[in-house]
């Protein structure tokens, strides 16, 4: 595979040797659903029990001698790696494995229950608000989350666990948090459509908020590494140790995040020094980071620079600099090298 499933010390610096299990995402329940078909369900979404039947037939196969298990995934698996994270590690120690150190790593999966851009009526996966999504399905695929997330909330309120910053401080388990700020699945489904048309300002000034929401919930996760970019996942992408945050990868992040829990069963001192492990892009705007993957224009398929884009976006780069007091050509320096 590539990025964190690549075998290449390149581009896997720290995992590349390590035992990997691809489980492919054929559910569509985002991994909690327990419901297998019957007369009445045309339909089996069973991804909570894939995921026990996978580690019950690893143990077979070798887990049983690990030291940690790390269950890792993107989009719908990075939210499925909160709802499982913490059942996992209960199912090892059920199997008498309490040597087993289980830890999970979201990616692209901590969605937000905002409201939308533009409100539309439920009638797919696309138009739906994210709560009403969640909430149909979770009835449709007989949705299972963690007890204690459960406990917080009232019978029927369930899919409250299904977003990230609900569910994660009611987590057992240690669990490194990776979210671009400005994702483009959160976009979609917040009725936020960047294609061909310039932004209008309504839309950029949503685009700005969603970000600082996002920072927001992030602010008490101990493990995270969220860049100001638009894009949508990034563990399995080869350019992944590319992109950093105040100067640091994200391999870094995670090899100092994996020492730290390593030294913290030893003698109880996190984080180690000079090994960051909170990285949070404090800059405003999409890919105000420099080292931000290559954007495409999506109709033309076209590669922009960061002022091709904040152009695109209907930034208007004269009155911004107005406001912070400096010459137009200062500002389109300072944003081109990411200050």
């Amino acid at each position: 595979g590539t990025g964190i499933l690549s075998s290449q010390p390149e581009e896997n610096p720290h995992w590349w040797n390590a035992n990997m299990v691809f489980i492919p995402y054929c559910s569509s329940d985002v991994w909690s659903g327990a419901s297998s078909k019957s007369e009445k369900n045309e339909y089996a979404f069973m991804g909570a029990l894939i995921i026990q039947e996978v580690i019950k037939e690893l143990v077979g196969k070798g887990l049983s001698t690990a030291k940690v298990l790390l269950l890792a995934g993107s989009s719908a698996g990075g939210t499925g790696v909160l709802l499982n994270v913490d059942r996992v590690a209960e199912q090892l120690e059920e199997m008498g494995y309490q040597g087993i150190q289980v830890r999970g790593l979201a990616d692209s999966g901590w969605f937000l229950d905002n409201k939308q851009y533009r409100r539309t009526d439920c009638i797919d996966t696309i138009t739906c608000a994210p709560t009403e999504a969640i909430r149909r399905g979770i009835r449709y695929w007989n949705g299972v989350v963690p007890e204690r997330c459960k406990l917080q909330f009232k019978e029927g309120e369930e899919w409250n666990c299904f977003f990230g910053y609900k569910i994660y401080p009611t987590l057992r388990c240690p669990v490194f948090v990776v979210q671009w700020l400005f994702d483009e699945a959160q976009l979609t489904v917040d009725n936020v459509h960047l294609t061909g048309q310039p932004v209008q300002e309504g839309q950029w000034l949503y685009i700005q908020n969603l970000g600082r929401e996002l920072r927001n919930t992030l602010k008490d996760v101990t493990a995270s590494f969220a860049p100001a970019c638009l894009s949508h996942e990034i563990i399995t992408r080869n350019h992944w140790t590319d992109i950093q945050v105040k100067g640091t990868s994200l391999p870094r992040a995670l090899h100092c995040w994996d020492r730290s829990l390593h030294e913290s069963n030893k003698n109880g001192k996190v984080p180690l020094k000079g090994c960051p492990i909170h990285l949070i892009d404090s800059c405003p705007w999409p890919h105000c980071n420099p080292s931000c993957p290559t954007i495409r224009d999506q109709f033309t398929g076209q590669e922009m620079n960061v002022i091709q884009f904040l152009m695109h976006m209907g930034f208007d780069v004269q009155k911004m600099a107005q406001q912070q007091g400096l010459e137009p050509s200062k500002l389109l320096g300072m944003l081109s090298s990411g200050n």
